[in-house]
């Protein structure tokens, strides 16, 4: 516990233990934009538990946190909505914020098991299970911004978080309660009640401790694989996913310290509407299986989970995750089977009541130019006859089409190579025990996914028959590639998902249709304030912000350049003039 030792002398009532994040200003009004979603619909998806330990502490402990900055009453607490706001949480009525599962007002709330054994994680002097608490897709995967006082919240649009901060905040506010005893003292009451016994409260602190000894290793590792690959800072509305993923996978449930990658290949966090038709998902187009997509996205915010070694001649997988609700989530996501538009969750429209008049002519003079130079990548617009032909389209099983996206070459697009090159390069340990020899880490990652949740159907009583399971898996295989390309997808609702490019570098649409020289090399991540004109976040400095160079490897910003330039390089089209920039964003509005 290196780390945690070594905080400690800062842990106790000092200002080092600050986390800056910005201060938002309240906002006037608050709306969600109409999706296709009822309200009762988009509250169980925002709290739909699916399986996930993501703090590796139960929801007693977290509730029982205070802030990691010194209190005089110790009354600041971790949870408070208006806190965990700062870091790009969005408030709920359900008493946590959007994406917190499952929330304080769930009805069945899911025991907590400990993530080291999947043991019951019983209060001290009980037979009482605590109750688990992790992420779910809502948290990473809702938009929000404000203009001119106004707050515009979008159900699967990129989050504007940072949770880099976050955990910085948890791990000190942890740190603190463990070495500071009036912060213990607290904690142990809020956790335990009032007077607790000295036998449950040293059950409680070594409950706690393990739990700190976990963070500890992993920051360990985090400090270990820094000395041979330079980090890149995720900051605001990024995260390096597919990293993350696999540590926790191959790292950290496996406790293979070999097998630990650093943060090297931020991605903004993308939009996910309309993505349960596409054939392959993920920006290099890596994943083919819904369930796999998903139940592997529940293992890297750390559904816990034991991979055993084997017991009677067969491998054994076990894992918190949540099938069922994995697959309910994605239904809901993607509605009937699409024919003329897209059900489920839809892109949102412009708000004209809120943003301003779209200019409609100068619109359709963007339509053109998108049609000469856009959509031969990213398809017709999905309002087009031409995006519904049957030829873009193929059928897959349980009477389904998915929708062919295109792959482009990085060679041809030119953008940050990072999130694509590092997947199809990383390594990992084999696996033989759990059946697993394949050491390039896509491969791996599918096979150990698919057996985590083949072994969730077969456990089930009676087990899930072929069908059923046919059913949950979206009626597709186990696809899994590593292609130095990346996908390009339909670009409805495009205006509400910047930053702009994979890894979003490029703040606005208007700056990502201009010469790679007009693009900013230097600009501010955090203000939820949204640019009206170019289409994007503002980039005005704040307190507690993120600066994202884009001279870093990882946050590079060329490619996808129109430009009277060679053809390549990145180099994908010709240049437009000022009013062309300007009729395809005004175009590009009305997606």
């Amino acid at each position: 516990m290196r780390m945690f030792s070594a905080l400690a002398a800062v842990s106790i009532g000092l200002a080092a233990c600050s986390v800056p994040v910005p201060n938002y200003p309240v906002p006037s009004s608050s709306a969600w934009l109409e999706q296709g979603w009822k309200p009762d619909e988009r509250a169980w998806y925002h709290a739909a538990d699916q399986g996930t330990l993501t703090f590796g502490i139960p929801r007693e402990f977290f509730m029982a946190l205070e802030q990691p900055e010194p209190s005089a009453d110790g009354r600041q607490m971790l949870a408070d909505q208006g806190y965990l706001n700062r870091f790009g949480f969005i408030a709920s009525p359900a008493g946590l914020p959007v994406g917190f599962a499952p929330a304080l007002n769930d009805a069945q709330p899911s025991p907590a098991v400990m993530p080291d054994s999947m043991a019951p994680w019983l209060k001290p002097g009980t037979t009482v299970s605590f109750t688990a608490l992790g992420l779910s897709c809502a948290a990473c995967h809702t938009g929000r911004m404000t203009y001119q006082g106004r707050e515009l919240l979008i159900d699967g649009g990129p989050g504007m978080l940072n949770l880099g901060q976050f955990s910085k905040a948890l791990g000190l506010s942890m740190v603190a309660t463990e070495y500071n005893p009036l912060r213990w003292r607290r904690f142990a009451e809020r956790v335990l009640g009032p007077n607790p016994s000295a036998a449950d409260n040293a059950a409680l602190r070594g409950q706690f401790k393990s739990a700190l000894t976990r963070l500890a290793w992993q920051h360990d590792q985090d400090v270990a694989t820094a000395k041979t690959a330079v980090p890149v800072e995720e900051g605001f509305a990024r995260l390096d996913a597919l990293n993350r993923i696999g540590n926790a996978v191959f790292a950290v449930n496996t406790r293979q310290a070999g097998n630990y990658a650093a943060i090297t290949a931020p991605v903004n966090f993308p939009h996910i509407w309309s993505a349960p038709w596409f054939d392959w998902v993920q920006y290099n187009g890596s994943i083919e299986q819904p369930m796999v997509r998903n139940a592997g996205e529940a293992l890297g915010v750390a559904a816990p989970s034991v991979f055993r070694k084997v017991e009677g001649g067969r491998p054994v997988y076990s894992s918190a995750i949540r099938p069922r609700a994995i697959h309910a989530m994605e239904q809901m996501l993607a509605g009937p089977q699409p024919k003329g538009s897209f059900g489920g969750l839809q892109s949102p429209a412009w708000p004209e009541e809120v943003l301003g008049k779209i200019d409609r002519p100068l619109a359709a003079q963007g339509e053109a130019l998108y049609a000469a130079n856009c959509q031969g990548c990213h398809l017709p617009s999905p309002r087009s006859a031409a995006f519904w032909d049957p030829k873009l389209w193929a059928p897959i099983a349980g009477g389904q089409r998915v929708l062919k996206l295109n792959l482009i070459p990085i060679a041809h697009v030119g953008t940050d190579p990072a999130q694509a090159a590092d997947m199809k390069a990383r390594e990992i340990s084999t696996l033989p025990e759990l059946g697993i020899q394949n050491t390039n880490f896509g491969p791996a990652l599918g096979d150990l996914v698919a057996k985590t949740v083949t072994a969730w159907y077969a456990a089930q009583t009676p087990p899930l028959n072929a069908a059923q399971r046919a059913e949950l898996d979206g009626y597709r295989k186990n696809g899994i590639r590593a292609e130095l390309a990346y996908k390009a997808r339909p670009l409805n609702g495009i205006w509400a998902t910047g930053p702009f490019l994979h890894n979003g570098s490029v703040p606005t649409l208007y700056a990502l249709l201009s010469p790679l020289a007009e693009r900013p090399v230097l600009f501010h991540l955090g203000t939820r304030e949204f640019d009206a004109r170019d289409v994007g976040y503002q980039t005005t400095p704040m307190a507690g912000d993120f600066l994202l160079d884009t001279r870093v490897r990882g946050n590079f910003n060329s490619g996808h350049v129109f430009d009277d330039l060679p053809r390549g390089n990145g180099v994908i089209g010709r240049r437009f003039s000022e009013e062309e920039r300007r009729a395809l964003v005004e175009f590009l509005k009305t997606l």
